[in-house]
């Protein structure tokens, strides 16, 4: 974003990020925490793998040149104190985002916290456990893939009701989900009716939500012709048929009219755990 985007009711501010590891998790924090401001704009400088002293010199150069709030997490001690030492020259305040989560969770489990670069990238089963979950969720896509049944998760919903991207974040959270689409006055598969282990979730949206990502889908496509895919009655039917079938079979239905993927995902990880928590 330039300068010129920015009206004179924002205020902008340099956020540097310096990590040994690939740096999404100071990104995420960062993101998260400036979402709860109104009208600031960070300009973001991410400096990742940030190892050596070589390293660490270039981003605090480039910290002196546009001083601002310094997030970082860097595990060895004598890069920490250079790093501290120099923000403190400089002005700039400096954060390490994990240093409480990580006193906390020592004091709790009684055990001291290790000094590796990017541990929490290394590959451990959890690691494969997500590329197995992220395979599944391509291969059992809109409907498609022949083992529905060793899914965590199954979603319906009519088109557009972003099962697919709820599905994909899913995967990354270790979750195998697979999807199957709503098509008006076509039953789902009589398979899914007698699985016992995924647990269905049903999706649901506004009509004139649903209506709007349509037509902007089709307008990609060079596709602007009225049908019953984009018309209002024709939607709020489809939509009436679905939450009916979900009612019927008792379901848990999500409105996902004003939810994110990520609270979409939140909420099925959340009925995944109560589902387990009760042995069924």
């Amino acid at each position: 974003m330039t300068d010129a985007d920015a009206s004179p009711a924002q205020t902008r501010f340099h956020v540097h990020m310096i990590s040994d590891s690939t740096g999404e998790t100071l990104m995420e924090v960062m993101r998260a925490s400036v979402a709860q401001f109104e009208n600031v704009v960070p300009t973001e400088h991410l400096y990742a793998l940030v190892r050596s002293p070589r390293q660490l010199d270039r981003a605090l150069n480039e910290i002196a040149r546009s001083p601002g709030l310094v997030m970082f997490t860097i595990v060895n001690a004598d890069l920490r104190a250079e790093l501290e030492r120099r923000c403190a020259e400089i002005g700039a305040p400096a954060v390490a985002v994990l240093d409480p989560v990580l006193a906390t969770l020592s004091g709790y489990l009684g055990m001291p916290i290790t000094s590796r670069a990017g541990a929490q990238r290394e590959l451990d089963a959890g690691y494969y456990s997500r590329i197995e979950a992220l395979n599944f969720a391509i291969a059992h896509d809109d409907g498609q893939g022949g083992n529905p049944g060793a899914a965590d998760v199954i979603l319906l919903g009519v088109s557009r009701t972003s099962k697919t991207p709820t599905c994909i974040y899913l995967a990354h959270r270790g979750v195998k989900a697979a999807n199957i689409p709503l098509v008006r006055g076509a039953p789902p598969p009589d398979s899914i009716l007698t699985l016992k282990k995924p647990l269905i979730v049903g999706l649901t949206a506004a009509p004139e939500r649903i209506v709007q990502i349509r037509r902007n889908r089709l307008l990609t496509l060079n596709e602007d012709r009225d049908t019953d895919y984009v018309d209002d009655q024709s939607v709020r039917e489809e939509i009436i048929a679905a939450k009916r079938l979900f009612a019927r079979h008792g379901w848990p239905v999500i409105d996902v009219t004003r939810r994110s993927v990520e609270e979409t995902s939140a909420k099925i990880i959340n009925l995944l755990s109560e589902r387990r928590a009760n042995g069924e």
